[in-house]
């Protein structure tokens, strides 16, 4: 492994991946985008939650002839679930943000 060169010295390079390490700015960079994937995420999994459940909902009013009773329930359990699911992720990403801020650097 080659070491790179900045304005400021050699960078030894970070050891899990081989490349020079990032500078402090570099790394929060990075961090925003792996944020930016978890919620990018929960907003495909809400949409997946509440169209699975309208679609279980609605076959089992078919089978029941019970429109649209289960398709009802089903909505509103999908979207209770992924708000739950997205309260659940977003506190605990708070928290490690918290964590984060809180280490001397």
């Amino acid at each position: 492994m080659t070491r790179e060169s900045r304005p400021d010295g050699p960078v030894p390079p970070d050891q899990a991946t081989g490349r020079p390490a990032p500078r402090k700015g570099e790394q929060a960079d990075r961090d925003g985008s792996l944020n930016a994937g978890v919620f990018l995420g929960l907003g495909l999994q809400f949409a997946v939650s509440v169209v699975g459940f309208l679609y279980l909902g609605q076959w089992i009013d078919r089978k029941l002839h019970s429109a649209p009773t289960f398709l009802l329930i089903g909505v509103f359990t999908g979207a209770g679930a992924a708000f739950f699911s997205i309260y659940r992720t977003a506190t605990a990403e708070q928290r490690r943000l918290d964590e984060a801020a809180r280490k001397p650097e």
